[in-house]
């Protein structure tokens, strides 16, 4: 059985600028005064999509969620009536929210496009459960690693696998080249 709600046909995807470092304050913000204000007839879902981004400073591995759009909270919402006029009561609401800059489009607000909309949801898919490198690397680039038994050794990544977060690296041990499989984690750029 799913649990998504389901919104009336004349509810439409709308993007809000908001202030940057806002937009977890302004979603939980309009989730909890929606039905206090009775507005659940308005007002369907609000998104903010994230992902779990590593890395490693002085040695050790952190991991914090990253904004996949920074300064942009998405909203679901009946903004205008049939005639498509404005109603005033969710524009108003959503408008005054603090740290709401405003709706994408200023005084008449243009709603996302579906492919637009499927877009944000694949990339909310594909961040789910996943730990995100903060830093992507490319084959062929020239690394240092960092952690484990290949500590402060240079190679060159031979192979990504990117669902996996794993790295294939040929490192230059006794002056042959060996491949090894390292987490994205335990390498970094080697800067010039």
């Amino acid at each position: 059985m799913s649990t998504e709600i389901t919104a009336p046909a004349t509810a439409r995807w709308f993007a809000l600028h908001t202030l940057s470092g806002q937009e977890n304050k302004v979603k939980a913000y309009i989730e909890k005064f929606t039905t206090i204000e009775e507005l659940d007839d308005y007002i369907f879902e609000v998104l903010m999509p994230t992902e779990v981004v590593s890395e490693v400073k002085n040695g050790k591995k952190s991991t914090k969620t990253r904004k996949l759009y920074p300064g942009y909270v998405f909203i679901q919402m009946r903004l205008f009536d049939d005639n498509n006029v404005l109603i005033n009561k969710p524009w108003y609401f959503v408008k005054e929210t603090s740290g709401v800059i405003g709706f994408v489009g200023g005084a008449a607000p243009s709603p996302l496009r579906q492919a637009e909309v499927d877009e944000i949801r694949a990339r909310i898919e594909a961040a789910n459960g996943k730990e995100v490198p903060k830093v992507q690397y490319t084959e062929g680039e020239e690394v240092k690693v960092t952690d484990g038994a290949f500590t402060n050794l240079t190679g060159r990544i031979d192979e990504i696998d990117p669902d996996r977060g794993k790295l294939k690296i040929s490192v230059s041990i006794f002056g042959r080249f060996t491949p090894v499989e390292l987490e994205y984690w335990q390498v970094e750029r080697i800067t010039e």
